[in-house]
């Protein structure tokens, strides 16, 4: 008893916020469904870091000098130390992308990378508002719609606020379907989302399907050096799934592995959610820049299609620019949905896929351009 009142009476109200904060992650989780795999754990260690005295953090104990904690030796080790549990999440998530639907029409590359400007927009605008330029490097690649990338710039960087920026990336791209919709139609008409394109996939070789992951590696290498440990462990994912002698490793890495390290990751991410440095005016600021990064680069991608749309005799959907952001696949059934909505026989499914599976090597790229910019 006295364990526990000492407990209760050491409980400070930040903390207390910070049970409620774990508490809604577990809710939107079960309840809404929202990105399940990660904010589970990510609200269940919120809790755990978040207990006094609480035994999953490093403490000194009598008589037996410093013990680790668990959740902050995963933090040390896998991200603070090495950023291996980000990196290697990236094999998993390259081993699920089907690059087909890009390789088939190239120029959806475009807007995998008109649609980062809210990255770079959001930067400027932390950075305006007092942040220091680190901090506001890594809140602005939340925009980026990738949250191992703005879990391990925002780490690598040395960024104060690593718990906000991972929550607010992972709660946003949960959230795709309600913000893309209303940022879509911030700038388009119904006569513009009801747009057809014709969809005539051009036949991609096994060897093309195989030489993609390499070239993209060593050009993206050269180009940014910073972003070879994100591009790599993406295209070598990829690598394993094209290559067509390892289809049990890329079951294993489409499955066991991202699920274990996804698990890892959120539980371990919580160790930048403990109340002394979550609940702050900043968190909330970081909040509301995360989601303008999100509809800065939905609108910026659409604009760029009107603007390929001024030069192009096949018109595109604007629609599609919109997909080019790194949240797969959710992004492009968003996009499918908007288009059937406006016309029941406006299928867009492949053209958004492929800009957003553009959007995934632009993302990873972005965030090694900021690194190799703000190191």
């Amino acid at each position: 008893m006295a364990f526990l009142y000492e407990g209760v009476l050491s409980l400070t109200w930040q903390q207390a916020v910070m049970l409620g904060v774990g508490g809604l992650l577990i809710w939107l989780a079960i309840q809404k469904q929202y990105e399940p795999a990660l904010l589970l754990p990510m609200g269940f260690g919120a809790i755990l870091v978040n207990l006094p005295l609480s035994g999953v953090l490093n403490q000194v104990t009598q008589g037996g000098g410093q013990a680790h904690g668990i959740i902050q030796w995963l933090f040390e080790t896998g991200i603070e130390a090495s950023e291996a549990l980000p990196l290697l999440l990236f094999i998993g998530i390259g081993a699920m992308i089907d690059f087909g639907p890009l390789l088939a029409d190239p120029k959806l590359f475009l807007f995998g990378a008109a649609a980062q400007v809210g990255i770079f927009l959001t930067i400027i605008a932390a950075a305006a508002l007092g942040f220091d330029i680190r901090d506001a490097a890594s809140i602005g690649i939340i925009g980026a719609a990738d949250g191992p990338t703005s879990i391990l710039v925002s780490q690598v960087l040395g960024s104060r606020y690593t718990g906000a920026i991972a929550v607010a990336a992972y709660s946003y791209m949960a959230l795709v379907p309600i913000i893309q919709p209303f940022a879509v139609k911030l700038v388009t008409s119904e006569k513009e989302r009801a747009m057809h394109m014709r969809y005539a996939p051009g036949a991609v070789s096994r060897r093309t399907r195989i030489l993609f992951p390499i070239i993209v590696s060593i050009i993206a290498g050269l180009v940014a050096p910073a972003s070879v440990s994100l591009v790599g462990f993406l295209m070598f994912g990829n690598l394993i799934r094209e290559c067509g002698v390892l289809h049990s490793l890329s079951e294993t890495a489409q499955h066991e592995l991202a699920n274990l390290i996804t698990l890892l990751l959120g539980l371990t991410i919580s160790f930048s959610m403990r109340a002394e440095q979550f609940v702050t005016p900043e968190t909330l600021l970081i909040l509301c820049l995360g989601l303008l990064a999100f509809v800065l680069d939905s609108v910026g991608g659409v604009l760029f299609a009107k603007l390929l749309n001024l030069f192009c005799k096949n018109k595109v959907n604007p629609m599609v620019g919109a997909a080019g952001i790194s949240a797969f696949p959710m992004s492009a059934r968003v996009i499918e949905r908007l288009g059937m909505e406006a016309d029941c026989t406006n299928h867009l499914l492949m053209h958004a896929a492929g800009a957003n599976v553009a959007g995934q090597i632009a993302s990873v790229v972005a965030g090694g351009v900021i690194l190799g910019f703000f190191m």
